[in-house]
């Protein structure tokens, strides 16, 4: 039998416990969002000039076409480029097989707008916000961009790549009011934690991305 004493406290201290473990997510997406209010922006005409954008990989179809948010992304990065204000882009994302290749997509849809193939580079091993944001940095020598991506998505991509040495400006694309509820709310739970995650990746143990290979800067 434990003390009463000890089952008193107890009685007080599990209920901030769970409170806390509550809370603290809560408190780091709230800081997240909070620190990269000032480079967050909604339209094309709010974004500085910046050497480049990097577009974010988010999915393709079976037919090799891109899911409606790739492409508002790959759309946000053409209006940039055409607004003069970037002049090349960097598609980063996933073709961890040779029957799945985002940026190949990507590519073939902005070349499709009229951007110029020497002014896209691709990056075939952005497998993750991490990743693309360490190896836009490092393989690519980026430390100024422009990052295109979905509102929900902006905060988390905006704090990785400033943390990991790349001065970024976001551009949010809508997502909230445009896609399904349901679709919205699963990935808004799965970037809630993917926050967290953010900040245990660039904080405390800065991974090495599944490859780095040799720098391939970009002029």
């Amino acid at each position: 039998m434990f003390p009463k004493s000890f089952v008193f406290q107890w009685r007080f201290a599990l209920p901030l416990l769970i409170l806390v473990s509550m809370l603290t997510p809560i408190a780091l997406n709230y800081y997240v969002n909070l620190v990269t209010g000032k480079y967050r922006r909604a339209n094309v005409d709010e974004v500085p000039t910046q050497p480049i954008a990097i577009v974010f990989g988010a999915g393709i179809w079976e037919d090799g076409t891109p899911t409606p948010m790739l492409a508002d992304r790959v759309q946000a990065a053409v209006d940039l480029y055409k607004a003069g204000r970037v002049n090349k882009i960097l598609m980063t994302g996933d073709n961890s097989s040779p029957d799945y290749n985002e940026v190949k997509v990507m590519q073939e849809y902005a070349a499709s707008q009229g951007v110029p193939l020497q002014d896209i580079t691709l990056d075939y091993a952005g497998f993750s916000t991490y990743e693309s944001c360490y190896r836009a940095k490092e393989v690519f020598g980026i430390s100024e961009a422009v990052l295109v991506t979905q509102n929900f998505h902006l905060s988390r991509a905006v704090y990785t790549c400033r943390q990991l040495g790349v001065e970024a400006i976001g551009l949010g694309t809508p997502d909230w009011g445009k896609f399904r509820q349901t679709t919205m709310v699963r990935y808004s739970f799965r970037e809630f934690l993917a926050v967290i995650k953010a900040l245990w990746e660039v904080r405390v143990t800065r991974p090495k991305p599944t490859f780095l290979g040799p720098f391939e800067g970009i002029k």
